[in-house]
């Protein structure tokens, strides 16, 4: 039996630049980043600025650098950095914010919602001692949307909280928003909308906006400055950068198309629901399902042609620009022929 070609729901990441996107990095004025700040990159940086509604912004090669350098430049060694449990910067990032950042990570349980601790959660874990021997609370770190939690939505009212109490007891605010556009979108509101408050933000462009690769890790100009030492300390120091850069740009034209990813979503969950899955709504472009058997389940769905990936003890299905609607029902189609 000939397996059907795949449908390809483990991530929004596994997207391929198109011909506009190709042909623009194929024309992409460049220069030398690290000598003279290549003019592609610099027009990159300076619209996700503006979007983000921050002064500067500085473009690595991973969120996961955006997020280390942030760290870097916010704590020091043993500083100890609350973070809502699950967040990628606690379980998906090889422990390097304890490692190469120095930081002791606390995870704030979701008293709000999937993805969503509150403000008293902040003020209750901070624990301000000052006994000489007790661990400094010293940033907060939030996440938008939340990955672990299925794609989970913070609202700006309640992140407007979060970072309000986080400066009422001193701390940072970092805001690792990889998935910030698909906030942006589900809420209806623009990005800087939800960054209200931060002192640095990381959004990805290698995700739902199709991007080959890049993030961008934005704040206030001498953050920035100091974030741009960092980045080449890590060999994040790029050349002819535009070449990647005028993607980043093409990709940042696409982010209302984010949308129909999410429409595809829920397509997705209800046609599952239907196949009696039990599965949680999604907020965006992904969904979790709660299966007895997560390992053969991934099998049985590879076997017809449907990738997924497990995510915290649940299936995850990710929908994303290169997954059309008719891919969604013909993946539906597939899972009720197979009985998954």
């Amino acid at each position: 039996m000939t397996t059907p070609a795949p449908i390809d729901l483990r991530s929004d990441t596994v997207t391929r630049p198109d011909e506009q996107m190709l042909a623009a990095m194929a024309a992409a004025d460049v220069g030398d980043d690290v000598l003279d700040h290549d003019p592609t990159m610099r027009a990159l940086e300076e619209r996700v600025a503006q979007l983000l509604g921050t002064s500067s912004a500085l473009w690595v090669p991973s969120g996961t650098m955006g997020n280390l350098i942030a760290l870097m430049l916010h704590l020091k060694r043993g500083d100890r950095f609350l973070a809502p449990r699950g967040a990628h910067v606690l379980n998906h990032e090889l422990g390097s914010a304890a490692w190469l950042a120095g930081g002791m990570p606390d995870p704030l349980d979701w008293d709000a919602g999937p993805g969503r601790p509150t403000a008293e959660a902040v003020r209750a874990q901070a624990n301000l001692t000052m006994a000489y021997d007790a661990l400094h609370t010293t940033l907060l770190c939030l996440e938008n949307t939340h990955n672990g939690a299925g794609g989970a939505v913070v609202p700006p009212h309640e992140h407007a909280r979060l970072a309000a109490a986080a400066k009422e007891l001193g701390l940072k605010v970092h805001l690792d928003g990889a998935r910030l556009w698909n906030a942006s979108v589900a809420l209806g509101v623009p990005p800087a909308a939800l960054t209200v408050g931060v002192d640095s933000v990381q959004v990805c462009l290698s995700k739902g906006l199709g991007a080959p690769v890049g993030s961008v890790l934005a704040g206030e100009a001498e953050f920035i400055k100091a974030g741009r030492r960092v980045r080449k300390m890590l060999g994040g120091g790029v050349r002819q950068g535009g070449v990647l850069a005028a993607a980043g740009l093409i990709a940042l034209d696409r982010i209302d198309a984010l949308g129909d990813d999410h429409d595809n979503a829920r397509i997705l969950a209800d046609g599952l629901v239907e196949q009696g899955w039990q599965v949680t709504a999604p907020q965006t472009n992904m969904l979790l399902a709660a299966v007895p058997d997560v390992q053969l389940t991934l099998q049985r769905l590879r076997a017809v042609g449907v990738l997924a990936v497990p995510m915290n003890g649940q299936v995850r299905f990710v929908t994303h620009r290169n997954v059309s609607k008719s891919d969604v029902e013909e993946a539906l189609r597939r899972i009720a022929e197979a009985g998954v």
